[in-house]
């Protein structure tokens, strides 16, 4: 769990109303005259690493406003000023993870022109993925799938697979089944639905595949 020293704001009653700056990695916070013209800056990675942290070790039912703060080193202000509600830390959380798993899918596809190909490229980026990204990535989900938020930001995710559902041909019928291989070893491992070790994790994910591009 990351931990961001020296950044404790005790004047959180003062925030409301003040002129807030914010870019992309760096959230700095305007404290007035008392502060002696120092702004405090609070990493927005960093708390999302803590609030992600949380829900690894935690569960979902763990991630508040007050959780995050302890763990970042800052107060329920500082965290508010940066997402404003649990809600948005949760699209922040998601945004940054497809971000970073839609990077790795591109990387392996490539210039794959086949379903069976892209589908080979998602099991590839799957096997490749750390465990603890994957153990990140599925406890987010049954945090969106308790709030029923974001879930639309999830089935445009795996739209861009272009998998059909309907498929018509022997060859998209099997990578059919390899995703649905893959997408169904990563639910019953990393909800704890079936133990499943990392050699038999692995196994199964280059059946798959293998599978896909029959």
């Amino acid at each position: 769990m990351r931990v961001i020293p020296s950044l404790a704001i005790t004047d959180a009653a003062g925030l409301a109303g003040r002129p807030e700056l914010r870019n992309k990695n760096t959230h700095v916070l305007k404290l007035g005259k008392h502060a002696m013209g120092r702004n405090k800056r609070i990493d927005r990675g960093a708390v999302l690493d803590a609030a992600e942290a949380i829900v690894v070790a935690r569960g979902a039912a763990a991630l508040t406003i007050g959780a995050v703060a302890a763990a970042s080193g800052i107060t329920k202000g500082g965290v508010q000023s940066c997402f404003g509600t649990k809600e948005a830390m949760l699209a922040a959380m998601l945004g940054r993870w497809m971000q970073e798993e839609r990077a790795l899918f591109e990387a392996a596809a490539g210039t794959a022109a086949t379903t069976g190909e892209r589908v080979a490229a998602h099991v590839a980026t799957t096997r490749r993925y750390a465990d603890g990204k994957h153990r990140r990535a599925a406890n987010l989900i049954a945090v969106l799938l308790q709030s029923g938020s974001h879930l639309d930001e999830v089935r445009r995710w795996y739209g861009e697979r272009a998998v059909p559902v309907a498929a018509d041909d022997p060859s998209s019928r099997l990578a059919r089944l390899a995703f649905f291989a893959t997408e169904g070893a990563f639910f019953l491992r990393y909800f704890n639905l079936l133990p499943m070790s990392a050699a038999e994790w692995d196994s199964i994910l280059a059946d798959a595949q293998d599978l896909a591009v029959s």
